[in-house]
Parts: C-alpha cells; structure tokens; sequence
C-alpha cells in the first residue's frame, strides 16, 4: 500500500483523519487521527494532537501523542507534548520535553 505525502512546502490547517500510512514533510497544525502509521520526516513540522497506531518522528512535534502499539523517537527529533503508547522508543539525541505514559490498555 502506497503513503500519503504531505510536501515540503505544503501547510495544512485542520483536521486529517484516515485509514492508511502519512508521511508529513509539511506542516500540520490542528488534529491528527490515523488507523495506520504516521511518520513525520525530517522536514515536518506538526502543531497537533495525534492519535495512531505507529508513529515515528524525525521531525518536529508539538502536541500529545497518543499510539496504540509503538512511538519511535528519531535522533534529531523535538518533541514538546505527552506521550501515551504500550512501546517508546527513544533514540540517542532525540530532544524530548513532556510525561511518557506506557500503561496498556485493560483488554490486551
């Protein structure tokens, strides 16, 4: 299944909500919900709540993150918000500013 890009010079203001994998290399600023995976390139910036199932974050990213398996935490990442997700993972460099809640859900 192919992504979908949002370009370099692209700025979304609003809300984007699907069912398939988003690369952003834009800007989002507002809401962010996704069935699938997320992945913020180096290039992105995003200013929103985000709730997915895998994201990984090169970029910068301001807002609470909220994954139901996995969060990937790039080395020349920044990120300023809570993050809620089973598995983090935090590489080396990464600069990272909120609370981290790893609590899995009752039912799994």
């Amino acid at each position: 299944m192919a992504n979908t890009v949002i370009g370099s010079s692209i700025v979304i203001d609003g809300e984007i909500s699907g069912g398939e994998d988003l690369v952003i290399q834009g800007t989002v600023k507002g809401k962010i919900s996704l069935k699938e995976s997320l992945i913020v390139a180096q290039s992105g910036v995003v200013e929103a709540d985000i709730a997915t199932q895998n994201i990984e974050v090169a970029g910068q990213v301001t807002g609470n993150i909220a994954a139901s398996d996995r969060v990937e935490l790039k080395s020349d990442c920044r990120v300023v918000g809570d993050i809620k997700a089973p598995r983090i993972l935090i590489a080396d460099g990464a600069s990272f500013k909120g609370n981290v809640d790893m609590e899995v859900g009752k039912g799994r």
